[in-house]
């Protein structure tokens, strides 16, 4: 070592999850991570925890998950503890940051609000404060925010801190609630503060931000080698030095002949060969023999040396045994973590508690489908599918929105109230929204404009909405544009929205896009076009990208043409075809053979005066339903089984009786009704008879519903 001694210490920093403990700051440019210290006792319960549960468990047990292992880490080890106590508050923070490796948790100084000794007043006392906040510079910027009048109420601050411990009194004035004025210092100042969480370490050579689960099976992998390399260098040194013993045992069994040698010996590499050439010694054997001393010749010495000999094959023994079962090598491990929690753990500092406003909004709200529906020029609503009563094809529909006469319907989506909302923008942007922050303004209202929701920038339009319940690395956003490029990006990309937007993809000028579907890197893409062509190709010719890439030519177009609908499929089902007259067909996806990404692909439609252009595509099966809107707002809801399957070049059949002038504009599925009424019923607003000419009843609303 550098201070010239071989000896390790018996109990050395790398026996625990030393990275956990004590935590670690920076590691080099460009290269950040924040990872708060932990309990010991905590942490090594929850490795030793680890080790038993997973490399010990017995033989024929049911393996556990990643997520199994996770969630029982967590109740081991609950959240960080900093060498300054404070209070984390809330455990949503703590469990993002074990489960991703990133997050950030909300660290409070303690605090308590006393009687002051001498009047009515109250004083606030501090004993504890958040870690890695200077106690100076705290009481500073609490003295500068009461000269600037931000926090009222303040008299005196004074710091009684001594060898017991920190003590910070603030004084308050007669009269003031000591509630609300710590209430203003935890909101002004760092006696509350967010402590980032980025679990980055070097793994292999290479920096990864690592999980909880995978920082310890790191660790429980780096000690398993560290134990078996010890045991292999101390089974090298005992075998070295049996190897000597065993040739002082033959020495000693032939000391005669073997003095007689030496002093027949002229010199002592004569004696060495001697010996070797002889006893059938080894060098390093005949070299002991010549080095050992007189002394060793007596029978207490004798006996020592066979004592000793016959320890190190005892533990030579012992020693290839633990090498060769990784059960043994592993309870050292075991072993090592209960000395160290014996030596050096401590009780927690750092008190965790629930954060009565980390009950989210959420809560509140019946977790439902809910049909979303945006104009051409930017105003959003969402409806309860209930409201929309099933129908059967060729029927008037229902008002689903009620606009201006300057504005059409060009979106219908289905997402649920729990899910989170991407608006992408026919330039590339997307924006993130909570579906149940969209105002539900009755069937027939217009809604609010987007521009109340999200900071859209002047003259986007919303190309595509998706609802994401969870931004995982397992499924991949899927970008389609009309002049047909497509391109790949994980979903994870868009967990971090900002209030101006992301970009999600770089478009050329003309082009914009069209449609976004989820993937699970899989599947197929299935692209079509306005005038009837179609091409469908595997998703793994699209590598994944960066959010601001270009992306790949998806299929080429002919003069004239575009692309309209993009769809995500798996192979078998059948392909809903809907154009702009109110026609539509099902045709089965084998009928469109696989293609190369690029081509010109096949006919999906034919196209006359009468269906019209297509409007989208999408990939159903018999236990679906359509949701039909139209130009000036109406909404059909019909069964897809009851759409005729027919082949690729064909026209379809009529799925809605559209008004003079009016079009189709989008369509969405949703779950089918176990028992939905058909006709004859109150909750049915049109006729539903396919050859019915009856007009659609539309409920009287009164005045016009307002924005907000």
């Amino acid at each position: 070592n550098f201070d010239e001694t071989t000896t390790e210490p018996t109990v050395f920093p790398t026996v625990y999850p030393n990275l956990l403990v004590n935590g670690s700051t920076g590691i080099a440019v460009g290269m950040a991570t924040n990872i708060p210290p932990h309990n010991m006792r905590e942490v090594i319960e929850g490795t030793i925890w680890l080790i038993q549960n997973t490399l010990l468990a017995p033989a024929g047990s049911v393996p556990l998950t990643p997520e199994q292992k996770l969630k029982e880490l967590i109740q081991r080890i609950p959240g960080p503890d900093f060498p300054t106590g404070g209070i984390i508050v809330g455990r949503r923070g703590i469990h993002e940051a074990y489960v991703r490796g990133r997050g950030g948790i909300q660290v409070r100084a303690k605090a308590e609000i006393e009687p002051m000794k001498k009047g009515d007043r109250q004083q606030i006392v501090v004993t504890e404060i958040p870690f890695q906040v200077n106690k100076t510079t705290l009481q500073q910027r609490i003295a500068e925010l009461v000269n600037d009048k931000t926090i009222e109420g303040i008299s005196d601050i004074r710091d009684e801190s001594d060898r017991d411990g920190m003590r910070i009194v603030i004084e308050l004035k007669r009269g003031e609630i000591g509630e609300v004025v710590l209430n203003n210092l935890y909101k002004h100042t760092q006696l509350q503060q967010t402590f980032g969480i980025i679990m980055l370490a070097i793994v292999a050579g290479r920096p990864r931000v690592l999980s909880l689960l995978e920082v310890l099976e790191h660790f429980i992998e780096f000690r398993r080698d560290v134990v078996r390399r010890r045991i292999e260098f101390e089974l090298r040194k005992a075998e070295a030095r049996a190897h000597i013993l065993e040739g002082l045992r033959i020495a000693l069994d032939h000391i005669d002949a073997i003095i007689t040698l030496i002093r027949g010996s002229k010199t002592t590499p004569e004696a060495k060969t001697g010996l070797m050439a002889n006893f059938g010694l080894s060098d390093i054997q005949a070299q002991a023999i010549l080095d050992m001393q007189l002394q060793r010749l007596t029978g207490l010495e004798r006996q020592k040396i066979l004592d000793e000999l016959s320890e190190l094959i005892q533990l030579i023994e012992k020693l290839r045994t633990i090498l060769g079962s990784q059960r043994l090598l592993l309870q050292i491990v075991v072993d090592e973590l209960r000395e160290a929690q014996s030596k050096f753990s401590d009780p927690r500092r750092t008190t965790i508690i629930e954060d009565e406003s980390e009950f989210s909004i959420e809560d509140l709200i019946a977790d439902e489908d809910v049909a979303i529906t945006v104009t051409d020029t930017g105003y959003i609503k969402r409806t309860p599918i209930s409201t929309y009563r099933q129908q059967r094809r060729g029927g008037k529909g229902r008002i689903g929105m009620r606009t201006r006469e300057e504005d059409v319907v060009n979106h219908l989506f289905v997402a649920s109230t729990h899910s989170f909302l991407l608006i992408f923008s026919d330039r590339g942007r997307a924006y993130w929204l909570k579906v149940h922050e969209i105002p539900d303004v009755g069937a027939d209202g217009r809604g609010k404009s987007i521009a109340n929701l999200v900071q859209m920038e002047a003259g986007e339009k919303i190309a595509s909405l998706l609802a994401v319940r969870e931004f995982d690395d397992q499924h991949h956003v899927v970008m389609g544009t009309r002049r047909g490029t497509i391109k790949k990006t994980e979903l994870s990309a868009y967990s971090n929205p900002r209030a101006g937007g992301i970009i999600a993809m770089g478009i050329d000028e003309g082009d914009g896009v069209i449609d976004v579907m989820l993937s699970d890197g899989h599947s197929e893409i299935f692209i079509g076009t306005r005038d009837g062509m179609a091409i469908r190709f595997p998703e793994d010719d699209v590598r994944p990208m960066g959010r601001t890439a270009y992306g790949v030519r998806g299929i080429t177009l002919r003069e004239g043409d575009e692309v309209v609908a993009m769809e995500v499929v798996k192979p078998g089902g059948t392909l809903l075809t809907v154009t702009e007259l109110g026609y539509g067909k099902r045709t089965p996806l084998d009928e469109y053979r696989v293609q190369s990404r690029g081509g010109l692909g096949l006919k999906n439609v034919e196209i006359t005066d009468k269906n019209g252009k297509v409007i989208t595509i999408a990939q159903v099966t018999d236990d679906r339903e359509a949701l039909l809107i139209t130009e000036q707002g109406k909404i059909l809801r019909t069964p897809t089984v009851d759409i005729r399957t027919i082949g690729r070049a064909t026209q379809g059949v009529r799925l809605m009786d559209l008004d003079e002038g009016d079009k189709l504009v989008s369509v969405a599925l949703v779950e089918a009704e176990v028992e939905a009424p058909l006709s004859g019923e109150s909750e049915t607003l049109a006729d539903t008879s396919p050859a019915s000419e009856a007009e659609p009843v539309d409920i009287p609303t009164g005045e016009e519903p307002s924005e907000g």
